[in-house]
């Protein structure tokens, strides 16, 4: 029987929504729908598990699923045993108390013997603990920006992606203590099977990672400062040079980093390079 590696996947929401692309980027096939729990890959030894957001890490850490993609403060959160095994860095978002426009806030001491409300409670207390300060945590889920407005808190603490929401409900974000991303998580004893078949999946997910960082340009150049490209693109292979039917012309192939590229562009406009062409990585694999 064929091994499978089980990937416990938020059943809704952007991070899932993420999750799923990542993967399908890889060149694995699935098929799933809102009201499927469980699917098979069809071209990869990869079985989905489809969950709520928090209950992933425990999956996980109790073998049930063998990985799992869920958000760091999940997993921080929960407080189980897992391995993190890669930062996926999708899902990027923040925890920060916020307050009432209204209420003057200074530093983190001023939530002394406050009242505040969270759904993150672990997190949420090792922080007021390492700063030495008592407050009354309240423990709700979903709808924590009301709080502050129906007496139930003096304070919150969420987490924030844009701060639109806390505006619109009349708190500011006074203090962003904790930042988390996508994370990929394993149970600490998966098998040496079970790890071959997670690190061909993490080498498909880096060379998908890595490609959105680079661009393949190609530009035609007087062949006397073919020489010179190379300076240009430190840390990479030899750009491939290929000789042009007019005489002291090349045409030259190669890769640069995005961040790097308007730079790197107005050095070889400075050498003379014409007909630049810029096109997408799909993948990349050193």
């Amino acid at each position: 029987m064929e091994e499978l590696l089980r990937i416990a996947i938020q059943k809704g929401g952007r991070l899932s929504e993420k999750s799923q692309a990542i993967i399908e980027s890889c060149g694995i096939d699935f098929a799933y729908g809102g009201r499927v729990l469980k699917a098979k890959a069809t071209n990869f030894p990869l079985e989905f598990i489809f969950l709520r957001d928090d209950d992933i890490p425990g999956y996980v850490a109790d073998g049930i699923a063998d990985i799992g993609i869920v958000g760091k403060n999940t997993i921080d959160e929960e407080g189980v045993i897992v391995e993190e095994v890669r930062d996926l860095g999708f899902s990027k978002c923040r925890l920060s108390i916020a307050v009432p426009r209204d209420m003057e806030y200074t530093s983190v001491k001023s939530l002394e013997g406050k009242r505040i409300a969270t759904s993150y409670p672990r997190i949420l207390g090792e922080y007021l603990q390492s700063e030495g300060v008592t407050a009354d945590i309240h423990t709700i889920t979903g709808s924590v920006e009301i709080a502050p407005t129906i007496g139930l808190a003096d304070a919150i603490c969420d987490i924030v992606s844009t701060g639109s929401t806390l505006l619109s409900n009349g708190l500011k974000e006074v203090d962003s203590f904790y930042f988390s991303s996508a994370r990929m998580i394993a149970n600490p004893e998966l098998s040496a099977e079970k790890r071959v078949i997670l690190h061909k999946l993490l080498m498909r997910i880096e060379a998908v990672q890595k490609a959105k960082n680079f661009k393949y340009i190609i530009f035609n150049l007087p062949t006397q400062y073919v020489d010179q490209v190379s300076n240009i693109f430190p840390g990479l292979e030899s750009p491939t040079v290929t000789p042009l039917v007019e005489k002291g012309w090349s045409s030259v192939q190669t890769v640069v980093e995005e961040s790097k590229f308007w730079d790197t562009l107005e050095q070889l406009k400075a050498l003379g390079a014409q007909g630049v062409l810029v096109t997408p990585i799909e993948k990349f694999v050193e």
